[in-house]
């Protein structure tokens, strides 16, 4: 199957779009892929914030993105733009890091006044990088999912069923099998 890459563009270090993305891996692993996990935020800030290219972290980064077939992004949603943080990791990747790759974009946000956030800050980024196959994305509320102290992760059903949806359609699109579940994202821990 497929080698994924999963970048998670939040800071912060209890990050439900985090939480969100590695429970979305393990449904990935289940259809066959081997997936890679990328908190950005475990890059070091000097690095990113300095463009310092030829930094191990970045350079290590940077070899992740050139090895696998597709790549999940996710970010959480500040000012109507994927975070700032996640900016600081594509700025530092080759232009056409994405060439040949299957990519879905995800997000998650407090207002659905952010729901476009994917289509118009996020999806022209990664096409201009070169993404083979941009997959329907999805936006995802933070009301609709719960992450408990204990490692317990809960999203909303009709989130969940279209959180699934998207990433069979991913899976799918790298040439791996869906699980034919529709609910996904159940307690973890």
């Amino acid at each position: 199957m497929a080698a994924i890459l999963s970048v998670s563009g939040s800071p912060s270090a209890t990050s439900r779009t985090a939480r969100l993305l590695r429970h979305l891996d393990d449904r990935l692993r289940e259809q066959g892929h081997d997936v890679i996990s990328l908190d950005v935020r475990t890059l070091p800030a000097e690095a990113l914030l300095g463009a310092d290219f030829r930094h191990p972290a970045v350079v290590e980064a940077t070899a992740l993105f050139e090895q696998v077939d597709g790549v999940v992004i996710g970010t959480p949603v500040y000012k109507a733009a994927y975070s700032g943080l996640l900016k600081s990791l594509l700025d530092l990747l080759p232009q056409y890091a994405l060439t040949g790759k299957t990519v879905l974009p995800l997000a998650t946000g407090g207002s659905t006044a952010h729901v476009l956030a994917i289509d118009y800050a996020l999806r022209p980024v990664l096409s201009s990088m070169g993404a083979a196959h941009i997959v329907q994305g999805w936006f995802t509320l933070d009301k609709d999912i719960t992450a408990g102290d204990d490692g317990t992760l809960t999203v909303a059903p009709g989130a969940a069923e279209a959180l699934a949806q998207v990433t069979d359609q991913f899976s799918a699109a790298l040439g791996g099998r869906t699980t034919g579940r529709t609910t996904v994202l159940a307690p973890v821990g």
